[in-house]
């Protein structure tokens, strides 16, 4: 389409009915009370000049351009921060108010520099707009005065250039910092003609302040004082494609703005139901690894590992992968092969994986990489509430009194969704933050956690249960609740009741003071609304199921569930995990959570598939390494992951890729697990997707190609090829086609095609004959499962404990500027912000090791050991250190174990004994001559 200029009706929308009847020019028009002159006339279709006012932010009263004449009152009062009355008649269009704007316009552009011709946003500068609205002709003050016209530029930031020159200082970059990003990184500094917007730092640049590269800044910016870097260096865009971003879990929708078919920009999307017009620095920014010269773009192929690659043809490549794949069937039988599907890969591509395994392999050797982060998520609150996802959409959070977060660091991890909950913390909503490390939302200038249970790692269960403890214990059950909807109840609260639970019996296997988590047991359990939301620090650990199991069963005795600002929330690691799941990519389910075993589900499939379908499950992913070095697994599909550097015990992971007699990757870069490969696929980036992800809150997004396929095929249609040439008939004709399939077998997608998400924008499943619009919050009045059954959850201490040989305890996590593995973010200006990975080591730790901030230390433990900088910090306790798994030359998880959750094998990346210390002048100097060439990282605190 064209470039899509979405409107602006100049202030927020007011909840409520239109009751307030005004007149407008001498237009009728009604709207809800509260609501402000300048939204009630652009409702009525007339346009009010503005600068300093948009309807993303509050109404602030200072450029004096939207002034407005009203019968009955003084003056000419700002139509922005006016509210309505009933009755009201208002004038927009006087000779007096022309006067007035055009009064106010040559003030403005008396110190503004003239060069709209040349500059960077000629054709989107509101100021320049304005001028042509209120007739601006001439200026009367000249431009030999006192003036900013010679002002810096700050050039600091790697995507966006801050011209002060061009500043007229009207407020909305510093309000979006505050009111939708929550940092409050931008002031005013000064008053009168000398004030100027800063960063609020010493240096006085973006790069050194607080700033996080959200763009909410140069998004409200009405010049070109705040320009994305490419607009500069491109031009301004003519055209636009709606579609999704591939980072986090969040799934912002995003206006990708091109010019021709160079993409020059993505700016969030204001009808994203997901992100509203917000963003984070990699959705926003950081797209460049799309168009990276490290892209593969032509199929290689190579006998052995120890060879080197060569270039083929599409077709090669495919009978190559196909005779092999069917060769080691008939050496080594039926399941001697299977596939990993991708998280970062659009619901149709995984499908069709998932199919291929199934009807053209035979077998359900298939699963995902939610293996080795929510797969726990998936088990557990399938055992209690009767289906694998979360309970709210993210808007929820606007109506919770209590937030419960565990094992999640949003801010970093899932920052558009961190800038909804600090928002809702500004209006007085609570915080209880349990997690071993003092993250951002704990304390910072605007925003402090109420409680902060500072657990020791692989205690969250026994956490959990002592707060169930207190609200058994102490009456604060929610009766009528849990005898209209749940059962099993009886049997919990006895086992919960015991001693052995409460928070004093806990208090030294978790180090959480008792009297501090009784009160933060009775603050969620006596809030109005509590919402428990949880990330990775829940999921990643030996006890990941019970400990989901365990939150569940909090929040069904305390009744919150099925309404606005409760819930039971995962905050999912990557863009389409939820979608993976979903798809059938686990071993033991089709698509729709359904066993293979249940035979009305699985007739289904082969009737449409015209093929028989093993009622047994599959090998998941540790199961498909370990019969890798036993010799009976074979060959392996990996779709879209990193296996090589994501999956714990990396020593193991590579011994067992080493084994197998043939390795299909299909990917964007020669990644680590490529090395290890016979046939490289080259797979599409996001920007040439034709497709759906699914969200962490069941939100299925379209995802449309801005550009065509770099590669010439798209992903599902190469998986189709190697299906065929294996002798099973697999073919579409489009993504479309695949996800009408996939509604037609898929229960909880039976309303779902690419028609209705392009007119209605996107849905949250279950979207059926029951829900045809979707639906936001689950369990509204009963469960999937009918009754919401409670679980026993006994804490089982983890066996990976300190020892005398290694005994600190590494947990690990993410970072703002980097995501997952970081193939892609650091091919991107992002490597900015964290060009390593770093261990954080608490300073009396590293002082017993005789360790300084910035040296170089070896990180072993009893499976491995790597070396990286170290970083003093006090944000863990004593006994804990941490770091990030972003970068292949630290290559982290070197040193994390085979350890995994008992029910579903997701490892236990959160607690590995390790023992850190100085390194070796060979092992520094080996490290230092790993490290890229980068900017220094700026680690704020």
């Amino acid at each position: 389409m064209s470039l899509l200029k979405e409107p602006d009706l100049g202030t927020p929308a007011v909840p409520g009915e239109a009751t307030v009847e005004l007149t407008v020019d001498g237009v009728v028009v009604a709207v809800a009370p509260g609501t402000s002159v300048l939204r009630a006339a652009a409702e009525a279709g007339i346009d009010i000049p503005k600068l300093c006012a948009t309807d993303s932010l509050k109404a602030f009263g200072s450029c004096r351009l939207c002034v407005v004449e009203i019968d009955g009152a003084r003056g000419t009062p700002a139509s922005c921060t006016t509210p309505v009355r009933p009755g009201m008649v208002v004038h927009t269009q006087t000779s007096k108010l022309e006067r007035l704007r055009r009064g106010v316009m040559e003030l403005y552009i008396s110190d503004h520099p003239l060069d709209c011709l040349t500059c960077s946003a000629n054709g989107d500068c509101e100021l320049q707009d304005m001028s042509g609205v209120v007739g601006l002709r001439e200026v009367r003050y000249g431009f030999d005065g006192e003036n900013h016209l010679d002002a810096s530029t700050d050039r600091s930031n790697p995507y966006f250039d801050f011209d002060s020159s061009k500043c007229i200082v009207c407020s909305r970059c510093v309000r979006a910092c505050d009111e939708i990003q929550g940092t409050f990184a931008l002031t005013i500094e000064g008053r009168g003609f000398g004030s100027r917007v800063s960063a609020g730092t010493a240096a006085d640049n973006f790069l050194s302040s607080e700033c996080v590269s959200c763009g909410a800044c140069v998004q409200a910016c009405p010049t070109a004082t705040l320009q994305e870097r490419s607009v500069v260096e491109l031009g301004m865009p003519t055209r636009t494609v709606i579609t999704t971003c591939a980072y986090c879990g969040v799934g912002c929708s995003f206006k990708a703005e091109l010019r021709g078919d160079e993409l020059v920009r993505m700016v969030p999307y204001k009808d994203g139901g997901a992100n509203e017009g917000h963003s984070c620095v990699k959705g926003r920014f950081a797209f460049g690894y799309a168009s990276h010269p490290d892209r593969v773009l032509t199929p290689r192929l190579r006998e052995s590992i120890t060879d080197e690659w060569r270039e083929v043809s599409w077709e090669e490549a495919i009978s190559f992968t196909a005779r092999r794949l069917r060769e080691i069937q008939a050496e080594h039988g039926q399941g001697a092969i299977g596939a990993i599907t991708s998280s970062r890969c659009t619901n149709e591509e995984v499908y069709v994986v998932q199919k291929m395994v199934r009807a053209a392999f035979g077998n359900n050797n298939v699963d995902t990489c939610a293996r080795v982060c929510h797969s726990p998520t998936g088990y557990g609150l399938s055992q209690a509430f009767g289906t694998s996802a979360g309970t709210q959409d993210f808007a929820s959070v606007a109506e919770a009194d209590v937030v419960l977060l565990i094992g999640a660091n949003p801010t970093d991890a899932h920052p558009v969704f961190a800038s909804r909950l600090k928002q809702q913390l500004r209006r007085g909503a609570q915080l209880i933050v349990v997690d071993p490390r003092r993250i951002e939302l704990v304390r910072s200038p605007h925003v402090e956690a109420r409680h902060h249970l500072q657990l020791a790692p692989g205690t969250n269960v026994a956490v959990v249960n002592a707060m169930a403890h207190v609200v058994v214990t102490e009456g604060l059950v929610n009766d009528e609740f849990v005898a209209q909807r749940c059962e099993g109840f009886d049997e919990w609260a006895t086992f919960i009741a015991r001693p052995e639970n409460s928070p004093e019996a806990v208090q030294e296997i978790t180090g959480v003071p008792a009297a501090e988590l009784r009160e933060a047991a009775r603050l969620y359990a006596t809030a109005g609304n509590a919402a428990i939301y949880y990330g990775l620090g829940v999921t990643e650990h030996s006890q990941g199921s019970t400990m989901v199991m365990g939150m569940a069963n909090l929040a069904m005795a305390t009744g919150n569930i099925g309404r606005p600002g409760v819930g039971v929330n995962p905050l999912r690691g990557q863009n389409n995990v939820q979608g993976s799941c979903d798809m059938g990519s686990f071993p033991h389910e089709l698509p729709g959570y359904r066993h293979v075993a249940d035979d009305d589900v699985r007739s289904v499939y082969e009737h449409l598939w015209g093929v028989p379908l093993l009622d047994e499950p599959g090998l998941r992913i540790p199961n498909m390494f370990d019969s890798a070095l036993d010799g009976s697994f074979r060959a392996l599909f990996v779709q879209g992951e990193d296996i090589a550097q994501s999956d714990p015990n990396t020593t193991h992971v590579h011994a067992a890729l080493k084994a197998l007699d043939l390795l299909v990757v299909q990917d964007l870069f020669v990644n680590e697990t490529a090395k290890f490969a016979h046939v490289l696929l080259p797979g599409t980036s996001f920007l040439e997707k034709d497709g759906t992800f699914t969200n962490a809150e069941r939100r299925i997004n379209r995802v449309r190609p801005v550009q065509p396929a770099r590669t010439g095929k798209q992903e599902w249609q190469i998986v189709c090829e190697i299906a065929q040439a294996m002798g099973y008939p697999m073919h579409y004709e489009s993504a479309a086609q695949v996800m009408d399939e996939i509604a037609l077998t898929t229960p909880t997608f039976a309303g779902v095609s690419f028609e209705m998400l392009d007119r209605v924008g996107s849905v949250q499943w279950p979207c059926n004959a029951a829900a045809p619009n979707g639906t936001p919050i689950m369990h509204v009045d009963s469960f999937v499962r009918g009754r919401g059954r409670f679980n026993r959850t006994d804490y089982v201490p983890t066996q990976e404990r300190s020892t005398r040989r290694f005994p600190l305890i590494l947990t690990t996590g993410r970072i703002l500027s980097q995501y997952n593995v970081g193939a892609q973010t650091r091919r991107t200006g992002n490597v900015a912000w964290h060009p390593e990975d770093v261990l954080e080591i608490h300073p009396h730790d590293a002082e017993v090791r005789g360790i300084h901030d910035g040296d170089t230390v070896t990180l072993a433990s009893r499976v491995g050991q790597t070396t990286m900088r170290a970083q003093l910090s006090d944000r863990m306790p004593v006994g804990v250190c941490y770091t990030t798994f972003h970068h292949p030359e630290s290559g982290a998880n070197v040193v994390t174990t085979e350890h995994s959750d008992w029910a579903t094998n997701c490892p236990e990346y959160k607690v590995t004994a390790v023992q850190v210390t100085p390194a070796s002048a060979t092992a520094t100097a080996a490290a230092e001559a790993e490290r890229p060439a980068l900017p220094v990282a700026i680690v704020k605190d």
